[in-house]
């Protein structure tokens, strides 16, 4: 145990008296560690980030559009829209699919509203049904929604979205209030939760909910719908769910078995997957940039540890003649290494971990530690502290002490 510390005492020794040496190889590890760390904390938290937008839309959730829609990237886009969707359809999914515990039907358009001298232009008229919150996981904050009987008395009554609800009335209670949606009155009845943005990015708040019938009827006089929300018993199950749903909406369509879909029926899982599988590349990218950085300062360390053994052949070539065993002699110079990457690696990990938490407060994004990041971080440290460091050894045990005295 004295002979440890003794080595480290001497190993610290030496590092202070080549401070500027020192440093320059301290900043490859340094680099290696700040990035690792800030890539796997980024990663992490964007990954619960896209989990919690998961949740946003609903627990176990398929989306069933008119049309053809189709995945760029992490989002998706309709590319063609039809008019073959229709509230028998959104049936008889909950009547035949055993899977399913909740189907709401829904379809939306924009519309101008007013209040008073408040005009706004183009916002998202999402006719629904009662069980809409259940479904989607959006609850009304203030108020009441839309019950059944709206829906079966096409009563023109509307809920409004946080953003808008706060564009018209500000701080003032709009409840019991009346807006008109293009040139229609409607009572206000509620003001929901602020949800805020989609995996598509749009904001779910900025929109308001109508009874589904009084939207079809009164508003766009039509008897097709955009969308079907489905929501599953299990998140096992939803594969199995999806496929019944598929076959059982080609049979009411018609559709041929050489013929396409005039429907989509989108999993939000596959989507996260596929945000996360971007969002892994770019991790990857990182910790390959990690990578090249401790490989710089491992050669770093390498060649200051040369340059250092050959400055101190004296110090080396006395404690060789004093009686100093060569595994001393090792033990001193990898600690001396090892002391300049985990030094490097401690102080990469303390910026990363303050960059990070930076970052998500100035982003928004959820606080996360990854705890493999910091791992991965000291293990890297330790290794190339470990590998600069055997060269330099056992060239310092081939020193003699009659070839110092030579000298």
């Amino acid at each position: 145990m004295k002979r440890v510390y003794l080595n480290l005492k001497i190993a610290w020794r030496s590092l202070i008296n080549f401070k500027l040496r020192s440093a320059l190889a301290l900043l490859g590890v340094f680099l290696g560690s700040f990035s690792l760390i800030v890539v796997s904390n980024l990663a992490d938290s964007l990954t619960e980030k896209t989990q919690r937008e998961v949740d946003k839309l609903g627990k176990d959730l398929l989306i069933v559009r008119s049309g053809l829609v189709r995945r760029f990237g992490a989002g998706v886009r309709l590319i063609s829209e039809a008019a073959n969707l229709t509230l028998f359809d959104a049936q008889t999914i909950a009547n035949s699919v055993p899977e399913v515990i909740r189907v709401s039907p829904s379809s939306n358009k924009a519309f101008p509203l007013r209040y008073g001298n408040i005009s706004l232009a183009a916002i998202l008229a999402t006719g629904v049904t009662a069980n809409f919150p259940e479904t989607r996981n959006f609850h009304v904050e203030d108020g009441a929604f839309i019950t059944d009987e709206d829906n079966i008395n096409l009563a023109k009554v509307v809920v409004l979205g946080k953003t808008v609800a706060k564009k018209l009335f500000g701080e003032s209670n709009p409840i019991g209030q009346y807006i008109f949606i293009y040139r229609v009155p409607c009572r206000v009845i509620g003001v929901m939760e602020e949800k805020g943005s989609d995996l598509s990015g749009a904001d779910q708040d900025n929109q308001v909910f109508l009874p589904l019938n009084t939207y079809l009827r009164r508003f766009v006089n039509r008897h097709f719908i955009n969308a079907i929300y489905v929501q599953v018993e299990d998140g096992r199950a939803v594969a199995a769910a999806k496929a019944d749903i598929e076959g059982l909406l080609r049979r009411n369509h018609g559709i041929k078995a050489e013929q396409k879909d005039d429907f989509t029926v989108i999993d939000m899982k596959d989507v996260a997957a596929m945000k996360n599988q971007a969002m892994s590349m770019i991790t990857t990218l990182g910790r390959v940039s990690a990578c090249v950085s401790f490989l710089i300062g491992g050669i770093g360390i390498l060649s200051i540890m040369i340059l250092i053994v050959n400055e101190r052949r004296v110090e080396i070539g006395i404690r060789r003649a004093v009686g100093s065993r060569k595994r001393d002699i090792v033990l001193q110079f990898l600690m001396e290494s090892s002391v300049i990457s985990l030094s490097g690696g401690l102080v990469g990990v303390v910026g990363g971990f303050l960059t990070s938490a930076l970052i998500f407060q100035i982003a928004e994004l959820p606080f996360s530690i990854s705890i493999t990041g910091l791992l991965l971080a000291f293990v890297a440290s330790v290794v190339v502290g470990i590998l600069a460091g055997i060269y330099p050894s056992k060239k310092a045990t081939t020193i003699q002490p009659v070839d110092v005295i030579r000298s």
